[in-house]
């Protein structure tokens, strides 16, 4: 594909590396020199220096001939006006990044969509969608649901409690008889392994699992998890991903919501109806004791510097807060951030890729979710009349080695699979691959 991108921050430059990587002509729009000899030093993609809310540069760019333009600065307003022109000048589909929610109302939608904006993108409220989520289900440390829920992928750091350590999957699957789920991953010192029945799970390893809902038991018990009951939570934050957060849990849970902008806190009050605002620095630890910190079943830090939510994230650890929760815009922060004892990460750049790469593939892509400090994708493709997928059952396949088929849903109904399932036309297929063969795999669906 053709693809334009128009970011001035490293949302952008995530987007055009992962993408060009998957052997699309890329072009970057940007007025920053700098930036752009950055992106043009570090990636196969073009760079042109100029403003994408300008008609001469878009045309310049050679709008006319995207097959897709995706704007994602960090101002709302410059998104929707650069989308909206490049819509008029050529572009097939147009994909903006905006932050207030109430653009993503239905009506609203469809307004943006008269106007040229083929599809909005919010990481924020993602990412918020995504805590609550993990908040309801306390389990698990990543979860992500295909087809409504019945098919989900979960994520478990392995710790001491833990009874499957030091144990292959044979012998798992040995002891356990028929399981609702399936290990497609593994993640140690900083690589991915694609599983096998010799693999062997060992301590600290980060193990990806597809499961149905009636599996979540299971895991839990191998995993040595036991669901906490969330009573009382703490955010750190109260920027749109915190105040969402709370909105969404405080009529069930007892929220407090620690802000340092004191007008911000008035804000939140006019907002918040049952959350509890309080003006401070969460890096003031006589102030999280003076909140009973202890008391706190979960603690979400979302602010907009990923070394305090880090921080903080550690400090309450040691006041036996059960589930932590941190915003790392950094990428670079992720691995250390899983390695040293955070247990849940949020990426906006994983959470706006997940969604634009949607965008990008051959096959019929129901979901697809970029996964936080691993290299590789989750992906629920639907299986077409006469594709490759179809043709063998999955242990006949020539699929890459690099990929694992994890379940499936056929006629409304969720199945693991294992060496002798057959894919059939229509069937939903939950794939989980590494970016090297993501195109590899997509092909095989059409």
């Amino acid at each position: 594909m053709n693809i334009i991108i128009a970011g001035d921050g490293e949302m952008g430059s995530h987007l055009a590396t992962l993408l060009s990587g998957e052997n699309h002509d890329i072009t970057i729009i940007n007025p920053n020199k700098a930036f752009l000899e950055e992106m043009y030093s570090h990636a196969d993609i073009l760079t042109m220096e100029g403003s994408a809310t300008h008609i001469s540069d878009l045309q310049n760019a050679g709008i006319h001939k995207a097959d897709l333009f995706i704007s994602v600065m960090h101002i709302e307003d410059l998104n929707i006006v650069a989308c909206i022109l490049a819509k008029n000048l050529g572009a097939k589909r147009c994909i903006a990044r905006v932050s207030n929610i109430e653009n993503l109302q239905p009506e609203n939608k469809k307004l943006f969509r008269s106007l040229g904006i083929d599809n909005l993108v919010s990481p924020e409220h993602i990412a918020s969608i995504e805590v609550i989520k993990l908040i309801k289900q306390t389990a698990a440390d990543e979860i992500f649901d295909f087809s409504e829920g019945k098919l989900s992928l979960f994520s478990i750091k392995l710790d001491t409690r833990a009874l499957v350590i030091n144990k292959s999957l044979k012998e798992i699957s040995q002891e356990q008889g028929d399981m609702g789920f399936r290990a497609v991953a593994i993640h140690r010192k900083g690589q991915t392994i694609i599983p096998n029945g010799e693999t062997r799970f060992l301590l600290g390893d980060l193990a990806y699992i597809i499961t149905k809902p009636e599996g979540i038991e299971q895991i839990m018990i191998m995993g040595g998890r036991s669901k906490i009951e969330m009573k009382n939570i703490m955010i750190v934050g109260g920027g749109r991903i915190g105040s969402n957060i709370a909105k969404s849990l405080e009529k069930d849970i007892n929220v407090k919501l620690v802000e340092i902008d004191k007008d911000r806190c008035y804000d939140l009050s006019d907002q918040l109806k049952n959350t509890l605002i309080i003006n401070g620095d969460s890096r003031d630890l006589s102030l999280l004791e003076d909140e009973n910190i202890a008391s706190m079943d979960a603690f979400i830090s979302v602010t907009r510097d990923s070394e305090t939510n880090i921080l903080t994230c550690l400090l309450v650890k040691k006041y036996g807060v059960k589930k932590t929760i941190a915003l790392i815009d950094n990428i670079d922060f992720i691995d250390v951030a899983q390695n040293i004892g955070v247990d849940t990460i949020i990426n906006k750049k994983h959470i706006a890729a997940s969604y634009i790469e949607n965008y990008t593939l051959d096959a019929d892509v129901e979901a697809i979710k970029c996964l936080s400090g691993v290299d590789a994708d989750v992906l629920e493709l639907i299986a077409h009349k006469g594709s490759y997928i179809t043709k063998h059952r999955i242990d006949k396949l020539n699929f890459p080695t690099d990929a694992i088929i994890g379940g499936l849903v056929r006629d409304h109904k969720a199945f693991i699979v294992s060496g002798t399932t057959h894919i059939q036309e229509g069937d939903k297929v939950v794939v989980f691959t590494q970016p090297s063969s993501i195109h590899k795999v997509s092909k095989l669906f059409n």
